[in-house]
């Protein structure tokens, strides 16, 4: 059986993740010696610019919107323009093509688009994790997760920035052809065919918001007290305020939780210190308010994808020799 895979590509697609598709899944025909995927390229009016930044250029293609019609996977690429609301008939076009069943799958910001569907609501999901806040902002019904590579809900699936876009295809290929066949497209891809950790290893440490938000001192007197078992009752106490109306001013401001937010300055703390010096991983969790070792493995693992060993054994020769 071949499967229709359609890659929408609209005005500013990037043009490496608008390749990744093609790359993979064409990769995974020639492995096979078969033509599993029929890979299509659909674009309102049948042509797109490619993002200036990233070097633009025109494509023309066969195929506008109707080509999602009959895919069996719909691919949504970033493009430069993902912050602004995607045309009515991109979104239509998708709607229609998940009521039919088909699968849909972003990539990087791609995501903001699928979210514009709704059919992200009420659902987990990834993105690059620089814009992971600013989609939980613009889409609250979204369970957002920067951490993570990729999340699969079956028909919906959604990745992390950029090259996760080829862990998403060789994922795919996966799932719809079997873990050897998937296996020799990595190898030809010059890929592990399943990257350890997630994205959130990558991730830059954020810095508290500037000007006048009301938040910026509780977010730094909580840096400040990382040590401690601070609870809901302990922060909005400091900040004076209700936790309801903590909590509503933590979600607008940073687009989580307070201890979901107070949960990632640990973790990042942690990740300082595992670069930087050689203490215990036992004295790590106690200046990161987690308590034991293992409450802190626990965390930093699900959060990262890796332990507290394998992470500072992969980033602190990285950060010394800066």
């Amino acid at each position: 059986m071949t499967r229709v895979v359609a890659v929408l590509a609209l005005d500013g697609v990037l043009p490496f993740e608008l390749s990744i598709p093609g790359q993979v899944f064409g990769t995974a025909n020639q492995a096979a010696d078969m033509p599993h995927y029929d890979l299509r390229i659909c674009a309102p009016d049948r042509s797109a610019t490619t993002s200036p930044e990233h070097g633009a250029f025109r494509i023309h293609t066969p195929h506008d919107l109707d080509g999602l019609a009959d895919a069996d996977t719909v691919v949504i690429p970033a493009h430069a323009g993902f912050l602004g609301a995607p045309p009515p008939a991109v979104v239509e076009a998708l709607r229609r093509a998940a009521a039919r069943g088909a699968r849909l799958a972003s990539v990087c910001v791609g995501a903001f688009t699928l979210a514009a569907t709704g059919l992200l609501d009420g659902r987990r999901a990834t993105t690059h994790w620089q814009y992971a806040g600013e989609l939980a902002r613009r889409h609250q019904r979204v369970d957002v997760d920067p951490a993570v590579l990729f999340v699969d809900h079956g028909s919906l699936i959604t990745s992390a920035g950029v090259a996760a876009g080829l862990d998403l295809c060789l994922h795919l290929v996966r799932r719809d052809l079997g873990a050897d066949l998937a296996a020799a497209t990595a190898r030809r891809t010059v890929m592990p065919l399943q990257r350890d950790g997630g994205q959130a290893q990558y991730i830059e440490r954020p810095e508290a918001p500037t000007g006048l938000s009301t938040l910026q001192p509780v977010l730094e007197w909580m840096e400040s007290h990382l040590h401690r078992p601070l609870t809901l009752a302990d922060i909005a106490g400091h900040a004076r305020i209700s936790i309801r109306t903590l909590n509503r001013q933590f979600r607008a401001q940073t687009g989580t939780t307070p201890l979901q937010w107070l949960l990632g300055a640990r973790i990042h703390r942690a990740q300082e210190l595992l670069e930087t010096t050689d203490l215990p991983v036992t004295h790590i969790a106690d200046r990161t308010g987690f308590g034991s070792p293992v409450t802190l493995r626990h965390h930093f693992t699900r959060r990262t994808g890796a332990s507290p060993h394998a992470y500072r054994a992969a980033f602190r020769r990285q950060h010394l020799d800066k």
